[in-house]
């Protein structure tokens, strides 16, 4: 027991010598480190004072990696006055290099005190991000403080007619800081891109108050589209040359992994004020293809003096998907939002009308539809079938267009099926035209058929002489019709109907042949 006494004694010895050596190091270290603070400190305010910032800026993050140790020291009075003391210097030295920027730029002595500025930077640095924040802000305002003037004091320079004379205003501003100022600021810091962001939001803020205003104009008239339009194709080739510019692929920071890569930092930047405004836009379009309907519906389908092509389209169907094509492209261009929505909804309107007012109206029998001479002819129907099948197909194309272009959110909102489906039913039709051709042709042959005295014959022999002008007539008349049809598809459909109409005109013309005798019916 008295060993064990003994080892635990000497143990509870060594343990109370080596805390006292810890305690002794960590004492030595922070009075170590509390010189160096100290005489760092005083080393900074001298620098500060003769503006040697390029040494103020190692030094004054050497005083800031210091103080850190002492965070937990501050409940000591020397320790707490040396931490206001260091805050006050920082302070100092933060309005000190606004000071000398605002004083260099006032002066116009840029060139001459360029690399002062330059170390000033660094000490911006070490100051940390507010202090950094706060210069790069104080430029841009200084540098766009003239543009604000010039283009907000007078509503005839700040018109939609002299957007040009912002965006030149622009480049030679970004032109002054590429010669002058870049060298006076780390790359890193990207002031160029801050520049421009500042004068994309100021300019879009004053494009949203301009556009307001000529809306509500009091003397009736109304926004120019024409100049919309050009603004917004000005703009938006502005914002793609932003984007070439400060689209850099070096540049990885963490705001542009965790964004869109699909949106870049300058996309819609200004032309989100014209969005808006884009409905004038779409209205004209619609107003501009309600001008079209009438004129499609008073040309024939086939022009006289062309001949006939089995395989070709009515050529207003072609007229009025270029202008689709062209106005979608325009359309996509300018917007991607809620104004494409609208103009698919304008195409889908003017699908309709064409298909039930122009394409039915070739087919249709007239208002009447008892006489032959009032049938549309076999090319004429052979045309609308071949232009109802060309429309089905590029609806549907253009709507996986507009999809694909269209931002996701409004996706779900672009439906043009039931417009192709409309021009499937007019193809189904134009088969029943032309079934309906076949029928106007066999009258005759059924006519006989019903005139016969069936119940006075007196014996059978050969088929009877309506039968054989029956089928003359249905082979002519099929073969000229499929002879037209390139698609079996439509083939299959008429030579169907065909069967149908035969079998049900048969069983419709035996019941008006009564009476009939059972020789009759034998033959």
């Amino acid at each position: 027991m008295q060993t064990e006494q003994a080892i635990t004694e000497m143990t509870a010895e060594i343990k109370r010598l080596d805390n006292t050596k810890k305690n002794l190091t960590l004492s030595m270290t922070a009075l170590k480190r509390l010189q160096m603070l100290t005489t760092a400190y005083e080393q900074l305010q001298g620098l500060s004072s003769s503006r040697q910032y390029r040494e103020c800026a190692q030094l004054l993050q050497a005083v800031i990696q210091l103080m850190a140790h002492f965070k937990t020291y501050r409940s000591i009075d020397q320790i707490a006055t040396l931490s206001r003391n260091v805050s006050d210097v920082q302070r100092e030295l933060l309005e000190q290099v606004c000071e000398d920027f605002e004083l260099t730029f006032a002066k116009g002595e840029v060139a001459q005190k360029r690399g002062m500025l330059s170390e000033a930077c660094l000490v911006m640095d070490a100051l940390g991000d507010p202090a950094r924040s706060r210069l790069i802000t104080w430029y841009c305002n200084t540098q766009l403080r003239e543009y604000r003037q010039v283009f907000k004091g007078s509503d005839e320079a700040s018109s939609l007619d002299n957007i040009s004379r912002r965006y030149s205003w622009f480049k030679r501003m970004i032109k002054t800081y590429d010669e002058q100022h870049a060298a006076i600021f780390p790359t890193y810091w990207h002031v160029d891109e801050a520049l421009a962001n500042a004068f994309c939001e100021g300019t879009r803020d004053d494009y949203k108050t301009i556009l307001a205003k000529a809306v509500r104009r009091s003397d009736g008239q109304t926004l120019d589209i024409n100049l919309l339009l050009s603004c917004l194709q000005e703009t938006l080739e502005f914002e793609h040359g932003l984007e070439r510019k400060f689209m850099n692929t070096s540049r990885m920071s963490m705001d542009t992994i965790s964004s869109d890569v699909n949106s870049p930092p300058f996309s819609h930047a200004i032309s989100e004020a014209f969005e808006p405004y884009l409905s004038v836009w779409v209205e004209a379009q619609d107003k501009q293809l309600s001008t079209l309907l009438p004129k499609y519906r008073s040309q024939p389908p086939h022009p006289p003096d062309e001949e006939f092509n089995s395989q070709t389209v009515i050529a207003s169907s072609t007229e009025l998907f270029a202008f689709y094509r062209q106005t979608f492209a325009q359309c996509a261009k300018l917007s991607t939002g809620a104004r494409l929505v609208e103009l698919s909804r304008v195409f889908g309107k003017y699908l309709d009308q064409y298909a039930q007012q122009v394409l039915l109206c070739y087919i249709s029998e007239g208002p009447t539809g008892a006489t032959t001479s009032r049938l549309p002819s076999v090319q004429d129907i052979i045309l609308v079938l071949n232009t109802a099948d060309y429309c089905y197909n590029t609806s549907t194309q253009l709507e996986e267009r507009i999809k694909g272009r269209i931002d996701e959110q409004f996706r779900e909102n672009v439906d043009l099926q039931s417009q192709a489906d409309a021009f499937m039913g007019i193809a189904s039709a134009t088969i029943r035209s032309l079934v309906r051709k076949v029928e106007v042709d066999l009258e005759p042959s059924w006519r006989e058929m019903r005139n016969t005295a069936w119940s006075k014959m007196q014996a059978t022999g050969d088929q009877s002489t309506y039968v054989a002008e029956l089928l003359r007539r249905v082979r002519e008349r099929a073969r000229e019709i499929i002879s037209l049809l390139h698609k079996q598809q439509y083939a299959r459909a008429f030579c169907d109907n065909l069967v149908e109409l035969i079998a049900t005109s048969y069983t419709a013309n035996i019941g008006q042949c009564k009476p009939v005798s059972e020789i009759g019916a034998e033959q």
